[in-house]
C-alpha cells in the first residue's frame, strides 16, 4: 500500500492489556490511512520532577482553615501563569496581597498538589485523559509542557523506513547524534562525550518510555516529597505489570529542587530506579535563598537588559519584593529552607565589608572584610540560620506571623522548620544514584549569587571608630529598607548602611556554578552548559537533546547489566 499515513493518538491501554485506538470515520475518497503506535511490552517509565514553585498547589479540603482564609477550599493556591498576558495579571494579583494573605495562601499545612493545571502546549500523541492520569496537570505548563510533549512524541520513535524500505535513524535522533559530536568543551563543558551510536539506539528501542510528571508540595520538606514519589513509582510499576507489561525500573528526570526530591527517593529505593538525570539542581543549596528570605526577591541582575529586569520585577511581585512578603511564607516552610546553602556548600559564603576612606585627602577608598560565615570555627550553616538576633540574620521572627497563626510561638515554629530542613540535608549528604547524569548552568551572562556580601560605605560619625570583626558582628540592628538594606549601629557611636552586592558568579541566574557542579565525579557525567535561564532550562533545545542522550545512556547501562556474564 502506498497511501499516505497520519499518526493517530496513541492507543489507550486497557485493564486486560489490550489497546483501544480512537479515530473518526471518513469518506472512501479520503485516502490517508490512520496509523497508531503500539509500544513494546517492556516498559521503562520516565518520570519528570519539577523545581520549587513548579508544582501547582490547591487549598486542602480535609482540614479546618482559619475563618478569614482568602481562597475557597479546593481552589488554586499556586498556579503559575501560562503566557505573557496571564503572567501580568497574576503578578498584579500577588502584588496587592498582604504578607498575612501570602502566609495563609502559601502555608505548607494548608496546601496540597493540584493535578488539574494546563496540560501543555503543542501537539501531543496522548489523549488528554491519559496526560492527566500521568500527572501532567500537576506541573507548570509554560516551563515543562513542551519538554513532556517532546519526550512523549520522540522517545518511542527511534527508527523509520526510508523510501527504499531500509531502516534508518529518525531525524530527531540524528539531531541528538550530531549535537553530541559538537565541540564538547564549548557546548557541553566536558573534554569528551561518548558518542551515541546506532547500536545504542537498537538496544534502547527494545523498550517503551511512557512519560509521567510528579508534582509535590514544595513548601513541605523534600523528604516528604520523596516518600510521595516512592509511592507514585510503586503505583506506576504496578499499573503496567497488571496490564501484562514488563516494568521493573523507572528513569527520573528532574529540574532544580526536584533533584533533591529524586536523590532522597533514590536513596530509599535505588533498585527501582534505572537512572537519574538532574537539570540545574542546587546540589549544595543556593545563596539566592538567603537573599530572598532576608531581603525579598531581587528585581534586577547586572547582566540583564531593561526587558529582563522588567520581567524580574514582575516575578518579584509574585514571589514577594520585600522581606515582609517572603518571611511569613519561607521561614516556616521546610522545603524553601532546604534550598539554602547546606553543610557541603563552599564556605565561607556570607561576608560583611566596609569601604573606608583613606589617603591624605580621604578620597581614596579601601575595602575591609570583617565577617566571613560559616567558617572553620562555626562550620554548621544551621547555626547561622537559627540566629534570629544578629543584624545579618536570615529570619526576623517579628515578620513571620502577620496572620497571627502561632499564638506567640513563632520562633519555635521557625526552629521546627529549620530542624526538618537540617535533618533532610544531613540525611541526604552527598548521595547520588549510581547511574546519574547532570547538567548545570555555567554562564557568565546569567550570573547568580555564589556568595552574599553585605557592603557598607563609611559615613560621618564612624570615620574615627576602630572597626573590628567583633564590633561589626555585634553591631545593633536598627532598621531595614524595602530594598533589603540594613542600618546598624556600631558600639553606639556610628551608623552603617549595609546592602547586598549584586550577583557575581557564573550560573543560570539562580543556581551558581559552585552548587550546580556539586555532583562532581560522584556521577556518570556532569555537563557545564550555558545559554538559558534557570526556570527556562528545559525550553532550551540543547538541554532537550542532552536529556534524550542521557536517557539512552541510562538504558544502555541497564541493558549491559541485564546481559549474562557481564
Amino acid at each position: 500500500m502506498t497511501e499516505p499515513l497520519r499518526r493517530l493518538k496513541d492507543p489507550v491501554l486497557q485493564d486486560d492489556g489490550s489497546y483501544v485506538v480512537r479515530s473518526v470515520a471518513t469518506p472512501t475518497s479520503f485516502k490517508v490511512r490512520g496509523a497508531a503506535y503500539v509500544g513494546s511490552k517492556k516498559v521503562i517509565p520516565v518520570i519528570f520532577i519539577p523545581g520549587t514553585m513548579g508544582s501547582n498547589l490547591k487549598v486542602r479540603r480535609d482540614i479546618k482553615l482559619p475563618s478569614d482564609y482568602p481562597v475557597p477550599t479546593g481552589g488554586a493556591a499556586w498556579r503559575p501563569p501560562n503566557g505573557t498576558s496571564t503572567s501580568w495579571v497574576y503578578a498584579k494579583t500577588w502584588e496587592h496581597r498582604s504578607p498575612a494573605t501570602r502566609q495563609l495562601i502559601l502555608h505548607p499545612n494548608f496546601t496540597e498538589v493540584d493535578d488539574h493545571g494546563p496540560l501543555g502546549t503543542g501537539i501531543s500523541n496522548l489523549e488528554p485523559s491519559v496526560m492527566t492520569e500521568r500527572g501532567w496537570g500537576e506541573v507548570y505548563s509554560d516551563s515543562y509542557g513542551m519538554l513532556l510533549i517532546d519526550l512523549q512524541n520522540q522517545l518511542d520513535m527511534t527508527f523509520q523506513l526510508d523510501p527504499s524500505r531500509k531502516r534508518e535513524v529518525r531525524g530527531p535522533w540524528k539531531e541528538v547524534m550530531h549535537a553530541m559530536k559538537d565541540d564538547p568543551i564549548k557546548r557541553w563543558g566536558v573534554r569528551s562525550v561518548d558518542p551515541l551510536t546506532e547500536t545504542d539506539l537498537e538496544n534502547y528501542a527494545q523498550y517503551q518510555y511512557p512519560v509521567y510528571a510528579f508534582g509535590y508540595n514544595w513548601l513541605q520538606s523534600c523528604g516528604v516529597a520523596a516518600q510521595g514519589l516512592e509511592k507514585r513509582i510503586d503505583e506506576i510499576i504496578a499499573w503496567w505489570s497488571k496490564r501484562k507489561h514488563e516494568c521493573k525500573k523507572v528513569i527520573l528526570l528532574t529540574h532544580s529542587m526536584g533533584g533533591l526530591v529524586a536523590r532522597a527517593c533514590a536513596k530509599r529505593i535505588p533498585d527501582k530506579i534505572g537512572g537519574v538525570i538532574h537539570g540545574v539542581m542546587p546540589a549544595l543549596g543556593a545563596p539566592l535563598a538567603y537573599r530572598r528570605l532576608a531581603c525579598g526577591t531581587e528585581i534586577d541582575n547586572p547582566k540583564n537588559g531593561k526587558v529582563d529586569n522588567y520581567i524580574a520585577g514582575k516575578f518579584a511581585d509574585i514571589g514577594g519584593r520585600t522581606t515582609e512578603d517572603t518571611t511569613p511564607v519561607f521561614a516556616v516552610s521546610p522545603g524553601a529552607l532546604e534550598l539554602l546553602p547546606n553543610q557541603l556548600y563552599p564556605r565561607p559564603w556570607l561576608h560583611a565589608r566596609v569601604i573606608r576612606s583613606s589617603g591624605p585627602t580621604g578620597r581614596q577608598a579601601t575595602a575591609f572584610d570583617y565577617l566571613h560565615l560559616p567558617n572553620d570555627e562555626n562550620p554548621n550553616p544551621y547555626e547561622l540560620y537559627r540566629d534570629m538576633r544578629s543584624w545579618y540574620r536570615l529570619i526576623n521572627p517579628a515578620l513571620a506571623d502577620p496572620a497571627k497563626l502561632y499564638k506567640g510561638e513563632v520562633e519555635n515554629v521557625i526552629r521546627g522548620a529549620l530542624k526538618k530542613a537540617e535533618e533532610f540535608h544531613y540525611s541526604l549528604g552527598d548521595y547520588y544514584h549510581p547511574t546519574t547524569f547532570a547538567y548545570y548552568g555555567n554562564d557568565s551572562t546569567h550570573t547568580a549569587y555564589g556568595q552574599i556580601r553585605w557592603v557598607a560605605r563609611e559615613q560621618a560619625g564612624i570615620a574615627q571608630l576602630a572597626l573590628t570583626a567583633r564590633n561589626i558582628r555585634e553591631a545593633r540592628y536598627l532598621q531595614h529598607a524595602n530594598t533589603g538594606a540594613r542600618t546598624v549601629e556600631v558600639e553606639g557611636k556610628g551608623i552603617l548602611d549595609f546592602e547586598v552586592e549584586p550577583q557575581e558568579s557564573r550560573g543560570d541566574d539562580t543556581v551558581p556554578y559552585q552548587s550546580g557542579s556539586g555532583p562532581g565525579t560522584k556521577i556518570k557525567k556532569l555537563f557545564a552548559t550555558h545559554g538559558y535561564r534557570h526556570q527556562e532550562s528545559y525550553n532550551d533545545r540543547s538541554t532537550v537533546l542532552l536529556t534524550r542522550y542521557c536517557i539512552v545512556k541510562i538504558v544502555q547501562e541497564l541493558h549491559k547489566n541485564a546481559q549474562p556474564n557481564q
